[in-house]
């Protein structure tokens, strides 16, 4: 499975799932910082179809809400 976290650095609601990804010690989820990259902002529009975060990809699917994020991956630990 794939994951992948599109998020910013400065978000409260992206450190609140990074936060959670540390404290679990997953090392599964790959980082796409929005900001740092025009690639990943693109990719997350172009897939997502808006420019919010934190969106997880799920195998490519997106998955918004940091609480949301949070309960599946609590579901479906590393």
């Amino acid at each position: 499975m794939k994951l992948e976290l599109f998020k910013y650095d400065t978000c409260p609601y992206c450190r609140r799932v990074m936060s959670f990804i540390e404290q679990q010690g997953r090392t599964d989820i790959e980082y796409c910082d929005i900001h740092a990259s025009e690639e990943s902002r693109a990719r997350l529009v172009e897939v997502g179809g808006k420019q919010q975060v934190p969106c997880l990809f799920i195998d490519g699917k997106p998955l918004y809400e940091s609480m949301d994020i949070i309960s599946w991956l609590e579901a479906h630990p590393a």
